[in-house]
């Protein structure tokens, strides 16, 4: 018995006789489960609440029962699952206000706002209707002695309803976040998909406002180029086929019968539920198009439902277009570095290998070094411009045979500058880290360098990588005035220069690494 309860049966008012007409429907396939959480110290009020609900189905899905008798037992439970839908909890048990302890700890401490609480108690006067509503966030208050059993019904039913909505808001604010993000980083190497990922948790959660928010939400986004469903790429999945990687035709969980829902979609051009599955349709002009897939969808489904769906996939393509034409610009911007250095190479006599290698060991380093991934790439991309400036150099000097007079170095020396001043005005982020490289590769760890005689951290990470990838693939390559180095005579040099021309950190980490630096000569050799 809960503290100074009056030990009149309540419960034979509480389930008063009264019929109920929850749904029943013995052929549904019930895999589906609403957690309902009873919080009384009562015995019978737990099975007659088992009794009175054990049969209604809601969604699809049965009602399972889980069973506190103290508040500490109840917050337990809470703890352990996420989940629980409804709450049906007394308020007075082991103490007078057991129940309204464990309402404030779970909205204020666990910061559960989504589970539905409806409070129950045998003595209102413990619990003054009024003041638990203005101080408390219940979402139901009932008295036992005015609680039949198509009452509670009710209650619990209304409770599951405004349960499920919130479901379909969060995962609203799920997909509106994933969308958010990807128009932030419009630049990243993973954009496109993350938008993708995005649009398709939109989707399902549009689909899941007409259905059953336990909808299983299994499908993928697709990027096409033809109406062939074994030239489509996967760039975005969920549910059981999160495992699904690369092409559609390579992915065992896609049936024929799905990839061929793919291809007609493609020949008509627009989305359409076809059984109980949705296939969207996003054009695009820049890629083709991409589709939508969204499994066990349901049968009923209306011509305003795919109006919507279409409107959206619309506007959606225009997304899509704006980051591939950002992507286009950037992946234009690599180009371009990476032809001009080429260009720089073949006018110096050496072979595009040259900066290929330097941008392939820079990209081993800034990686072992931990720099951000979206830095690991600007540093890749940017190397290769590391000699540009040799563009203003005289071929007599470039060219030169033997050694340099004082002078003539004087001269070649030059080329860290004049790369800087190609570079520097350009307002983009990729070709700022390349002017930076071409100033700041020739400076040396013990200030000993040029073109400023920078010393230590003053030298920019981008310019004290380049500049030990550059002289290593350089000791490594022939070159008009000397023949190239072998390999233990070039790691020699970094050693002896550790400390001195390079970053002692990042001579140790081509040490480390030198498994992969060796690779990189094996592959691209002259």
């Amino acid at each position: 018995m809960g503290a100074g309860k009056d030990p009149v049966k309540d419960d034979e008012i509480f389930f008063a006789d009264e019929s109920t007409e929850e749904h029943k429907d013995p052929v549904f396939k019930l895999d589906r489960k609403w957690k309902i959480l009873i919080v009384d110290d009562e015995k019978d009020v737990h099975s007659t609440t088992r009794l009175v609900l054990d049969d209604v189905i809601f969604e699809g899905g049965r009602l399972e029962f889980i069973s506190a008798y103290t508040g500490d037992e109840a917050l337990e439970i809470m703890r352990e699952h996420s989940d629980i839908a409804v709450i049906l909890l007394d308020v007075v048990m082991e103490t007078s206000h057991a129940g309204l302890d464990v309402v404030r700890i779970i909205r204020e401490e666990m910061q559960n706002k989504m589970v539905r609480i409806i409070l129950r108690t045998g003595q209102p006067g413990q619990a003054p209707e009024r003041k638990v509503i203005i101080e408390y966030d219940i979402n139901d208050y009932k008295h036992k002695g005015e609680l039949t059993a198509q009452r509670l019904f009710t209650s619990v039913l209304a409770a599951l309803r405004s349960y499920r909505d919130i479901l379909v808001i969060d995962q609203n604010r799920k997909g509106l976040k994933y969308i958010i993000e990807a128009s932030g980083s419009l630049f990243k190497q993973q954009s496109i998909g993350r938008l993708a990922q995005g649009v398709l948790t939109q989707v399902i959660s549009l689909l899941g406002l007409h259905d059953s928010v336990y909808m299983d939400g299994s499908g993928m986004a697709v990027s096409s180029s033809d109406s062939d469903s074994g030239n489509m790429r996967i760039i975005a999945s969920t549910g059981r086929y999160a495992v699904c990687r690369d092409s559609v035709e390579n992915c065992q969980e896609i049936t024929e019968e799905t990839r061929q829902k793919f291809d007609n979609i493609c020949k008509i051009g627009h989305g359409k539920f076809i059984g109980e599955d949705y296939v969207g349709y996003l054009p695009t002009s820049q890629q083709g198009s991409h589709l939508l897939f969204v499994e066990g969808c349901g049968k009923e489904r209306s011509e305003q439902d795919e109006d919507l769906l279409r409107i959206y996939s619309d506007n959606v393509g225009v997304a899509f277009d704006n980051i591939y034409l950002n992507q286009e610009v950037l992946d234009t911007q690599k180009e371009i570095v990476r032809v001009l250095g080429e260009v720089v190479e073949f006018r110096s006599k050496e072979t595009a290998y040259h900066v290929i290698r330097v941008s392939e060991v820079t990209r081993i380093l800034a990686t072992a070094l931990g720099l951000d991934p979206t830095c690991v790439d600007e540093l890749y991309y940017a190397s290769p411009m590391h000699d540009v400036g040799k563009i203003g150099i005289p071929d007599s000097i470039l060219l030169k045979p033997g050694s340099l007079t004082p002078d003539e170095i004087k001269i070649m020396k030059t080329h860290t500058e004049i790369g800087y001043s190609i570079l520097k005005s350009s307002k983009r982020k990729l070709l700022k880290t390349a002017a930076i490289i071409a100033y700041e590769h020739h400076e040396y760890w013990d200030g000993s360098g040029y073109p400023r005689g920078l010393k230590g951290e003053e030298i920019d990470i981008a310019g004290r990588i380049t500049c030990i990838t550059d002289v290593y693939d350089a000791l490594c390559s022939k070159r008009v005035y000397k023949d190239a180095w072998d390999i233990e005579k070039a790691t020699d040099f970094l050693k002896k220069n550790r400390g001195k021309m390079f970053d002692p950190a990042l001579v140790d980490l081509f040490f480390e690494n030198i498994d992969a630096v060796l690779e990189v000569q094996k592959k691209y050799q002259d």
